[in-house]
């Protein structure tokens, strides 16, 4: 059985939040270390060659030459970036099952800047509709838990018909009070309701889809990549904002916010969706940069880093839809 197959099993989640919530914080971070340490060894697995191949895209490794395109790097760097990767995703998952019940500590984890205050205190309902964009960087599902229990409660699309652990995330996610929405037709029908009568909707952007009909360009090389929300706002005529954070020194995850992005028009709409996407995605790439290994996704972004055959860049007028948020 493949590690992420174990990782993400009703047992294994049930038994990380058990003893997450009873673990000390220290002696927590020391058992995600070790944790992330034998997982990094199972090079042949699945979530480690993904990881590896998302690593070096983004550090711009040479799969061909086996070596990095500006030659700055080694094949030691990019193993320390997989390592990392991991070891940071490893205490992310811990932080969020150790203060998950309790909403100040929680509060106390996240550093906000007077423009994450103002999104956070947006109303439920505003003049105008907005599209949260999500990153799966550093603490994605514990920024996620803050966002949804403060003022603007967004709308959360997640995946449809979920399975095994990841129907025991969603059923916590829809306990701590989120208003899930199963990404689905009748779903964005729905997202596209709340946002033209004021409200916010958040998803994710980052991890890949199944055989996408639009496939945008991500650190320079066609990815794999939803655009379920650029439809969302060129139907509803709304801003995107990305959102995302980043574990700094003093232990505090940095929330790191956008600029509204307005979505541009075009006669075609393949077009349209394409040049919005990669829009919204060079942000992404700014945000990713500033801590490549904090950024983990557990499939491969890219088709071709793992010998995959790429679907068409764009030829359908129907939103390629993420498998998660």
């Amino acid at each position: 059985m493949d590690v992420e197959t174990i990782l993400n099993s009703t047992v294994c989640i049930r038994l990380f939040s058990m003893m997450a919530r009873r673990i000390p914080a220290p002696l927590g971070d020391r058992m995600a270390d070790v944790a992330a340490g034998q997982i990094a060894r199972q090079r042949s697995s699945e979530l480690v060659r993904a990881v590896r191949a998302n690593q070096g895209a983004v550090l711009g490794w040479n799969s061909l030459g086996g070596n990095f395109t500006d030659g700055s790097l080694g094949e030691d760097d990019l193993d320390w970036a997989v390592r990392e990767t991991l070891r940071l995703s490893a205490r992310a998952v811990f932080d969020l099952y150790h203060y998950k019940d309790n909403l100040a500590a929680t509060k106390e984890l996240i550093f906000q800047d007077p423009v994450v205050r103002q999104l956070a205190e947006r109303p439920e309902f505003g003049s105008r509709g907005l599209i949260i964009a999500g990153l799966h960087l550093s603490n994605f599902d514990l920024l996620l838990r803050w966002f949804c229990r403060q003022d603007i409660r967004p709308m959360v699309l997640t995946i449809p018909d979920p399975r095994s652990g990841r129907r025991l995330e969603y059923e916590m996610r829809r306990d701590g009070g989120m208003n899930l929405v199963p990404a689905t037709v009748s779903g964005l029908r729905l997202a596209l309701g709340h946002l033209e009568r004021g409200g916010a909707v958040l998803t994710g952007i980052d991890r890949p889809v199944d055989r996408p009909r639009i496939q945008p360009c991500f650190f320079g090389k066609v990815a794999a990549l939803p655009t379920h929300h650029i439809f969302l706002a060129t139907k509803a005529r709304v801003p995107v904002v990305v959102v995302g954070a980043v574990l700094e020194l003093d232990r505090k995850y940095h929330v790191l916010i956008s600029d509204p992005i307005e979505m541009d028009s075009d006669r075609c709409q393949e077009i349209e969706t394409l040049r919005n996407a990669e829009k919204v995605l060079r942000i992404a790439e700014q945000f990713i940069r500033r801590a490549p290994e904090q950024w983990s996704v557990p499939l491969p972004v890219w088709p071709s880093s793992t010998g995959a055959v790429p679907a068409r860049r764009g030829n359908s007028r129907q939103p390629s839809v993420s498998t998660d948020t």
